[in-house]
Parts: structure tokens; C-alpha cells; sequence
């Protein structure tokens, strides 16, 4: 299964690392309209997360660290439109001596292991999306649920600007 995930991401990376500036910027808005539009289940995964850490007896921090509501969804969405605002990295001149320069161009794909803060989930997709990477993301295992239903929505916000949804997959286990 690991294996599958990585040779799809890898085979994106290839698709991301070329698109444009402006199809990347459609698709983290369209990522970012899905998490909005997908909030009640969002946050019923959330929901369900959030119990089971209280049922474990979670410090009451780390709980509200992982508790989603609507204003950090709203932040959460914020977050992805203002990377939608950066300058576009890809093929960025840094230097240039003579014979010998500098560019940036994508990694390909980039690994992240995290703990239970679901809105690093949207944070790091669109960070690396905005790159030309594709992710594949390792939550903390006390907000699974939470980011199965964000990655859900940013996938399907991808899907519908044509762009290969296996920009972004969640490590499940």
C-alpha cells in the first residue's frame, strides 16, 4: 500500500512540477471552497477524533490543539488563500554567475510526519502544492479522522480543476 501511495505521488510530481501558476492557484482555491463546503463533515470527523482523545485521557491542551470549529476551519481556509498570494517559487532565478545559476524547480515528492493538528494537514498541501510537489502526509494517529475528511475535500476540490488528486495522500495506519 505505501509502495502504491508513493509511485502515485511520483508519477504526479511529474504533472505538478510543469503546471502552471495559475492552475496551481485554481486548485488550492478549489481545495480551499471544498474544505468550506465539506465543514459539517469535517468537523463531525473532528468530532469523533476529539472524544476518543478525551476517552484516552488526552491533556486538555493537546485536545484543544485538535479540536476543529467553524472559526479554524474559516482560518484553515484563510491560511490556503494566502499562499495562493505568494509568488510562485517554481523556476525562480536566484542567481546567476557567468556560466553557472541558480533556480528553483521541485523536490518531486515531500514526506511529513506531524502530530495531531489537523490544520497542518491543509497547511502543508498547500505549501508544497504552491512548490510543484506532491505530499504524502503522516498525521498523528489521534486526528485520523479528521484528516481522512480534509485530505477527502482537498482531493475532490483538486478533481474538479482537472488536477491529479493524488497531489496529496494521507498515510492511513
Amino acid at each position: 500500500m505505501l509502495t502504491e501511495i508513493g509511485q502515485k505521488a511520483k508519477e504526479t510530481s511529474y504533472v505538478l512540477g510543469k503546471m502552471g501558476t495559475n492552475l496551481k492557484n485554481a486548485g488550492l482555491l478549489a481545495a480551499a471552497q471544498e474544505i468550506l463546503d465539506e465543514e459539517n463533515e469535517i468537523l463531525k470527523a473532528n468530532a469523533a477524533d476529539v472524544a476518543r482523545a478525551k476517552e484516552r485521557g488526552m491533556a486538555p491542551g493537546l485536545v484543544d490543539r485538535l479540536e476543529l470549529n467553524h472559526k479554524r476551519i474559516e482560518g484553515i481556509v484563510e491560511g490556503m488563500r494566502q499562499v495562493v498570494g505568494l509568488d510562485d517559487p517554481v523556476g525562480e532565478v536566484i542567481s546567476m554567475k557567468k556560466l553557472i545559476g541558480q533556480k528553483r524547480v521541485p523536490l518531486g515528492v515531500i514526506g511529513i510526519i506531524y502530530e495531531a493538528r489537523p490544520n497542518v494537514t491543509a497547511d502543508a498541501f498547500a505549501l508544497c502544492f504552491k512548490a510543484g510537489n506532491a505530499v504524502i502526509l503522516r498525521g498523528g494517529s489521534d486526528a485520523l479522522e479528521s484528516n481522512k475528511a480534509i485530505v477527502a475535500a482537498i482531493r475532490n476540490g483538486l478533481k474538479k480543476e482537472n488536477i491529479p488528486e493524488d497531489a496529496i495522500a494521507l498515510i492511513e495506519d
